[in-house]
């Protein structure tokens, strides 16, 4: 590694190796050959004059490619596309000549784009799966452990530790929808020559259409696609790199809601993200366990929402049939946009696998704050025995702020079940008035929810993407 070359961090700490080989260079050059070669046998089975030999000798050299000759010249042409070609040619001599017949440099730089960012999606797909996965395992374990839920973060009604998990799982399967619609939508840009008016086969063909047409149909089917763009100008629109991005940005909102929620739960010491044996959570501080994966997260999250902003600017000023000031841009926002989403969803993963819940915590803050969401069911419970329903509500008021004003200015615990049986208006003993606080009487229905969301919304998901689930081992790099 040459330590005096700046080298993203998106490859260095955090990306994994299957997603960096799908933006690499062997990927995308190797492509551009498999798309050569199946330009070349689609003209040839159309009757153009190529023959099976020069098909068989292209399809020797796909992946041996000589990148220093390619270098030496695309200096010399200043022209990627055009260099490419005279290294191919120079191993394939005998097709040399039928190369890029009738295409321009758009067919092999945004079809290989197409078909990258496909595999791309898949990879993410499946990742997203195994998120699922982890998050499902412990919504089901936690589905019936009450929690204090939260409203403006302030303590709220009570939900379940599972059915929080399921909130987040809720998101991930609208992200899931999003990556599969981009996935089976995606449509080749195929051969449409310099200004999308397929012109340069229509010579080649000598005005027959009908081939034009059968020759796009070709060169998808061979690369795997059901077909290719209706229009074009020289380009596929930059629009499908916008929305894929797009998708890309809300998987990264929803990991980020989660990596926040979990950062918050570690600050009130309920639930925390893994922490290995010898770990260090601070360099000055010995004793904290700082919520980083989590914060990578978020950092990681924020940078995608940003870079979603790059392809919607390309695409609104791209200018007629095409221009080149999408080009720079493009070949750093789309696979950085990949590369950074792949390390949210591993990172998300880990800690999703991981996730150590604190009940006694938990319980401890519960019975803080239950007294306060039981006075309805006590004062329901006094007026079933001939009370008064509004003087009730209002002693109740009176003992809450007493009780409240207990434990934020005097630093003492919650009173209010003392209070309440000391008032003679309830009638009620304290273990009468105990018995209200049973934290199971306030989830509603999170387990069966729970239960209900994981059985109907995510094992059929999970059933359908079983091959994303052999092989989970998820390793960050730090």
């Amino acid at each position: 590694m040459n330590k005096a070359t700046y080298e993203s961090p998106l490859s260095s700490r955090y990306a994994s190796d299957q997603m960096q080989y799908i933006f690499s260079p062997d990927k995308k050059f190797s492509t551009w050959r498999r798309l050569w070669i199946a330009l070349a046998r689609a003209e040839m089975e159309l009757g153009l004059p190529v023959t099976q030999e020069q098909v068989d000798e292209l399809s020797v050299h796909i992946t041996d490619i000589d990148y220093d000759l390619a270098a030496k010249k695309e200096k010399e042409l200043r022209h990627d596309v055009m260099a490419h070609i005279h290294a191919y040619g120079a191993q394939c001599p005998k097709a040399m000549p039928i190369i890029h017949l009738g295409a321009t440099s758009c067919y092999v730089g945004d079809n290989t784009d197409i078909i990258i960012m496909r595999e791309g999606l898949e990879l993410v797909r499946d990742k997203l799966v195994r998120v699922l996965n982890a998050l499902a395992q412990f919504s089901d374990k936690y589905k019936s452990l009450p929690t204090l839920g939260f409203t403006h973060f302030q303590a709220a009604q009570l939900v379940t530790v599972g059915k929080r998990a399921a909130l987040w799982m809720n998101e991930l399967l609208q992200d899931l929808d999003e990556v599969e619609y981009r996935v089976s939508t995606l449509k080749l840009l195929g051969c449409k020559g310099t200004t999308g008016t397929q012109a340069s086969f229509l010579e080649l063909f000598e005005g027959d259409h009908e081939k034009c047409k059968e020759l796009d149909r070709r060169i998808a089917r061979e690369m795997g696609f059901e077909g290719t763009v209706p229009v074009s100008g020289q380009t596929y629109s930059r629009k499908v790199d916008a929305a894929i991005l797009a998708t890309l940005s809300g998987i990264a909102q929803s990991a980020c809601k989660f990596a926040t929620d979990v950062r918050l739960l570690c600050h009130l010491k309920e639930v925390e993200e893994p922490f290995e044996t010898s770990q260090i959570g601070s360099s000055a501080m010995p004793y904290k366990r700082n919520p980083m994966r989590c914060e990578r997260i978020c950092s990681l999250a924020r940078y995608v929402i940003a870079d979603a902003a790059n392809p919607a600017y390309t695409a609104a000023t791209q200018w007629f049939e095409r221009t080149l000031d999408d080009s720079a841009n493009k070949r750093i926002s789309v696979p950085e946009a990949f590369l950074a989403v792949d390390a949210i969803l591993n990172i998300y993963e880990n800690v999703a696998s991981g996730l150590v819940v604190h009940e006694k915590v938990i319980e401890k803050h519960i019975l803080e704050e239950l007294p306060f969401m039981a006075s309805e069911n006590i004062m329901m419970d006094a007026v079933k025995r001939g009370g008064d329903r509004q003087q009730l509500h209002e002693r109740i008021r009176v003992h809450s702020l007493e009780a409240g004003r207990n434990v934020k200015e005097l630093g003492l615990t919650n009173n209010l079940i003392d209070l309440l049986a000391a008032d003679p208006l309830f009638g009620l003993s304290r273990e009468e008035l105990s018995a209200h606080l049973e934290p199971s009487r306030y989830i509603g229905r999170c387990p069966e929810q729970v239960t209900d969301f994981l059985m109907e919304c995510v094992q059929p998901i999970l059933k359908t993407h079983q091959s994303a689930l052999i092989d989970q081992a998820v390793e960050l790099k730090v």
